[in-house]
């Protein structure tokens, strides 16, 4: 498998984190695949929180700590948006973000809550 996604996905999970903190996507550095993962998750967040919430039981998705947060985002919106990519590999990779960039407790966190997602979505 082409490592060009995971590192789009990344990249575009560290523009999301940034643009949560400040609340605002900065475009200039995003190009391609994460360009398009970035600015999309960005643009539907409130939608894609939404959607978060009604799933999650015990965390609202404004406490979250914002890497998990953001894993979530940039997942749902791809299961939304990229119906080319399986849906067991957006869940992977999004399981493997977590795991990264946030703690190992996150990646069991993400997916509970995407799997609940992806029986809605897809």
């Amino acid at each position: 498998m082409s490592r060009e996604p995971r590192e789009a996905r990344a990249r575009a999970l560290e523009a999301l984190y940034a643009a949560d903190q400040t609340n605002h996507l900065d475009e200039n550095e995003l190009t391609g695949r994460t360009g398009r993962l970035a600015r999309g998750t960005w643009e539907q967040r409130h939608e894609l929180d939404a959607a978060i919430g009604s799933v999650s039981t015990r965390w609202r998705v404004e406490r979250m700590p914002p890497v998990d947060r953001n894993v979530l985002r940039l997942a749902l919106y791809e299961l939304r948006n990229e119906p080319d990519v399986p849906t067991a590999v957006i869940i992977s990779e999004a399981v493997e973000l977590a795991k990264e960039y946030s703690t190992e407790r996150s990646g069991a966190f993400v997916n509970g809550i995407l799997g609940k997602l992806a029986e809605l979505e897809r």
